[in-house]
Formats: C-alpha cells, sequence, structure tokens
C-alpha cells in the first residue's frame, strides 16, 4: 500500500515538456487510488506559480494555502508519470473543491464523458 493518494500536493523534480532540463516544483496527485494499488508510480500535474498564463486545461487554485502552498498557484495540465521514490515529500492535500475543478479541466483537455 502506497502512502501517496489522489489530491496529495507533492515537491518532485518536473523535467521541462522539451527535456531541456529539470526544475523541482510542487504538483498534484491525479491518479485514483486504485491506480495506486499494485503499482509503484503515480500520474501527476504539474502546479506552477504563474498565475499569469492561464492556458486551456490549467486550473486556478483557490485553496492553495491550506494545499500547502506557499504562493497562488495554478495545477496545469502538463501530466507525467513518475516513481514514488521521486517524490521528494507531501507538501499537503487539495481541497475537494479544487479537486473537482482540475477534475473538469482535465475531462476536457483529455476529451474525457
Amino acid at each position: 500500500m502506497t502512502k501517496f493518494r489522489r489530491g496529495d500536493v507533492i515537491l518532485v523534480s518536473f523535467i521541462f515538456t522539451d527535456e531541456s532540463g529539470v526544475k523541482r516544483r510542487p504538483a498534484v496527485i491525479i491518479s485514483s487510488d486504485t491506480y495506486h494499488k499494485g503499482r509503484d508510480e503515480a500520474i501527476i500535474a504539474a502546479i506552477s506559480s504563474n498565475t499569469e498564463r492561464m492556458l486551456v486545461g490549467d486550473n486556478l487554485i483557490n485553496d492553495w494555502q491550506t494545499s500547502g502552498l506557499l504562493f497562488p498557484s495554478v495545477a496545469t495540465s502538463i501530466i507525467r508519470t513518475i516513481k514514488h521514490d521521486m517524490i521528494a515529500k507531501k507538501l499537503g492535500a487539495m481541497s475537494t473543491h479544487d479537486m473537482a475543478a482540475i477534475d473538469m479541466n482535465l475531462k476536457l483537455v483529455l476529451v474525457l464523458s
């Protein structure tokens, strides 16, 4: 059984989409607890403190302070799969309201019903 759950806000080294570098940043676990059973990885979405640049699929996090974030932030639709041992630490957890909004944006971006 894993110690990480869907909605956890974590700190992880995130590879840039063009693979030109790596930046330590917060992310939210978006994979289900069912997915985590028997797996040593999690699917995550990057979190950015750049709230000025909102793109399709991005979600402004309302409860950023209670989520363990230091600044107003955006959950992006930049997704990747990581091994659990790549997680530096857990910062907090998304509120139910913010997680529901993230889910809606993921459905939009991934064309899920």
